[in-house]
């Protein structure tokens, strides 16, 4: 892998510029706005697909407490609880009196305030805070489809909600089931209804990192010379140019054609392919509609 210093002097050279010998540290406006194209390149390129390169994989753990407390009717407000350790606005409440969808807005120390307000009185109840709200990993971009699973029980977690079904589920009697649902609201992974009980949850996501440190952390931005890179580097030369020549007011065909040649390139080398099997087929030998009768399955005649 180049090093940004390496591409922007292979833009420079390809432009028939001078090269120069450092860029992060360069105060030659060019150089400076070369880099800043090189870094809109790769902004834009992480976002032109689910890039193989940065896909990553988030599992955490859910969180549930239960302590005891008072509630009383009409009242937002949770009194007398016999701990307040863990629990912030992204836990749900349920108990004896506790309208379902009832967050906490503020914590204590003996008391929490609720969303919603209590429907009974009552004293020394238990009371379960769920963590309904879970934070991204800090490199998120955006989640794959299809890959979220509640690894603890085997069954995949549905969604994503928008906002009109996720408002529907929580206006619901019914609010529970053997399936979650999420939505992700505020960068944050919201499960529906709030778990009850330790879970391994997981999903893969797109990183917004397509740089590496000379350390190999990845970052957002190439910021010095010596960081590298997760995309090629002839796409990130040939996609600098181009911008480059648009900005410029030239003439931007042929490197256009370079650029989505490149691109097309990286593309299927990232796509996998089918396997194909040379075994023949047999069509229809099992139980199909064509050999099951109307009546009479399962008798034997003689």
């Amino acid at each position: 892998m180049a090093t940004l210093l390496q591409n922007v002097q292979d833009v420079f050279l390809e432009l028939g510029l001078p090269v120069p010998t450092a860029v992060a540290t360069s105060s030659d406006p060019q150089v400076q706005q070369v880099q800043a194209l090189l870094n809109r390149t790769g902004d834009i390129l992480s976002t032109e697909r689910d890039w193989q390169v940065l896909a990553s994989e988030y599992r955490f753990e859910t969180v549930y407490y239960q302590y005891t407390g008072d509630v009383t009717a009409g009242s937002t407000t949770i009194t007398n609880l016999s701990s307040v350790v863990g629990l912030s606005t992204d836990f749900m409440a349920s108990g004896t009196g506790i309208q379902q969808d009832s967050f906490l807005t503020s914590v204590g120390t003996t008391s929490a305030v609720m969303t919603i307000p209590s429907t009974e009185t009552a004293t020394g109840i238990t009371i379960t805070f769920g963590q309904a709200k879970y934070s991204m990993p800090s490199d998120y971009a955006r989640s794959v489809d299809k890959t979220q699973y509640n690894k603890s029980n085997r069954w995949s977690i549905i969604g994503p909600k928008d906002a009109q079904e996720w408002q529907w589920l929580k206006a619901s009697y019914v609010t529970t089931g053997p399936r979650m649902r999420y939505r992700i609201m505020g960068n944050k992974f919201t499960l529906w209804p709030a778990p009850t009980s330790t879970l391994v949850l997981g999903f893969e996501y797109v990183s917004n990192s397509w740089v590496l440190s000379a350390s190999g952390t990845p970052k957002t931005k190439a910021t010095v010379d010596t960081d590298t890179f997760l995309f090629p580097d002839r796409l990130l030369v040939l996609g600098t140019k181009l911008k480059f020549f648009e900005i410029k007011g030239f003439d931007t065909t042929t490197l256009l054609q370079d650029y989505v040649r490149e691109l097309d390139k990286w593309k299927a080398s990232e796509s996998g392919a089918d396997t194909l099997s040379l075994a023949p087929r047999y069509p229809n030998l099992l139980l199909t509609q064509n050999n099951i009768p109307d009546t009479g399955y399962g008798n034997s005649t003689s």
